[in-house]
């Protein structure tokens, strides 16, 4: 699972990133709201923010993220005096925040606790439904083959069923970074398409692919 963690203290950010990591979560890191607002729509299923930091503030960030992808996790980073901005940032939408200084397992374990899918299934359409933690399809319960890349591409979901993952956020999730085409992944999605229900799959045009209206939480 991929974090984007935002915080301008070096050596808080290096460890953040390596407690995460020895816990199995993929981390970027940025250290400017800039690039980070320049990367947020890389596959990012939580999102770790400092209020603090230079030239575009966490709360700004906060506020683009919650126009564009309403369901995925934000955990906003603060210091003691921030507690007006606290409240905005609740206000407009983060899920959870820590005050410096903190222990690392606290940060470790709120972000476990944020990134865990309140529900381990998904139906696609009537009968058709995705183990999100065993990572299996099935279709009127029985298991359909998925290969390592149909499996990434509908974990995409599930943190928002409604979300369009634009082809630049699959490149990052489901090719992990690899370079590769958009031949490539039409191809990998029409074979996908053909395991699945008609319309389980939806092409948004200009944008990318979501999943249909009728998916829902289990």
């Amino acid at each position: 699972m991929k974090i984007l963690v935002l915080e301008d203290n070096l050596r808080l950010l290096k460890l953040i990133k390596s407690s995460l990591n020895k816990e199995d979560f993929v981390v970027d890191c940025f250290d400017n709201g800039q690039e980070a607002l320049e990367n947020l729509e890389n596959g990012y299923k939580c999102f770790i923010l400092d209020i603090n930091v230079p030239s575009i503030d966490g709360i700004t960030i906060l506020e683009y993220i919650r126009m564009n992808h309403k369901d995925i996790p934000v955990l906003i980073i603060s210091s003691n005096h921030d507690l007006e901005k606290i409240e905005k940032s609740y206000k407009m939408g983060c899920d959870d925040y820590i005050k410096k200084p903190f222990y690392i397992f606290e940060l470790i374990q709120k972000v476990k606790k944020l990134c865990s899918p309140t529900s381990s299934k998904y139906e696609l359409t009537s009968n058709t439904i995705f183990d999100i933690k065993q990572q299996k399809l099935y279709i009127n319960g029985v298991e359909v083959f998925l290969t390592k890349k149909e499996i990434l591409f509908l974990e995409l979901f599930s943190q928002d069923l409604h979300h369009v993952a634009s082809y630049d956020e699959i490149v990052n999730y489901v090719w992990e970074g690899e370079e590769t085409n958009l031949t490539n992944i039409r191809a990998m999605i029409k074979r996908l398409r053909k395991k699945l229900p008609i319309d389980s799959i939806v092409i948004v045009k200009g944008m990318g692919y979501s999943l249909n209206k009728e998916a829902k939480f289990l």
